[in-house]
């Protein structure tokens, strides 16, 4: 018998997730919530630098702007639906997490080095990367029945 006919009743519910599944799913959803309110206040404070101070380059403010602004509605969303627990928003984090280790790797370089910042970045990246591909805390995101597209051995 291979693993996933005998794991196939135990997917977990709502209801049979143990504590500590819990305890990971909540740390998940509250690092999200923070980076998309952290996001969101970056908006704010460039949309008030762009009225109030004059870039050397409008458009390339703009461009900044808009680029924020997608970030912030992508990792609000990601919040929402993790909170939900949507498959979706599983991968969609995991993409959102790699993309700030990146931004924290060069936070550590070059001769604006602000490691303060990356480890700010580095730390709640790992974390939820860790955690969500913590094996229950991957099936708490798969719907019932979904456990069939599981590679064996999986």
């Amino acid at each position: 018998m291979n693993h996933r006919e005998s794991d196939h009743g135990s997917m977990p519910s709502a209801a049979s997730v143990s504590g500590g599944v819990k305890a990971a799913l909540v740390v998940v959803s509250v690092i999200l919530v923070l980076e998309a309110a952290a996001l969101i206040a970056v908006v704010v404070w460039l949309v008030i630098d762009l009225l109030a101070l004059q870039p050397s380059s409008y458009s390339t403010a703009i461009a900044l702007v808009v680029l924020v602004v997608i970030g912030a509605l992508w990792v609000s969303v990601t919040a929402v639906a993790s909170l939900r627990r949507a498959p979706w928003s599983r991968a969609a984090a995991i993409v959102w997490q790699v993309l700030q280790v990146s931004v924290a790797v060069g936070a550590f370089q070059g001769l604006f080095a602000r490691p303060d910042l990356g480890w700010l970045l580095l730390v709640p990246a790992i974390t939820v990367i860790g955690l969500l591909l913590w094996t229950p805390v991957r099936l708490a995101y798969t719907r019932p029945g979904d456990e069939s597209s599981a590679p064996d051995g999986a």
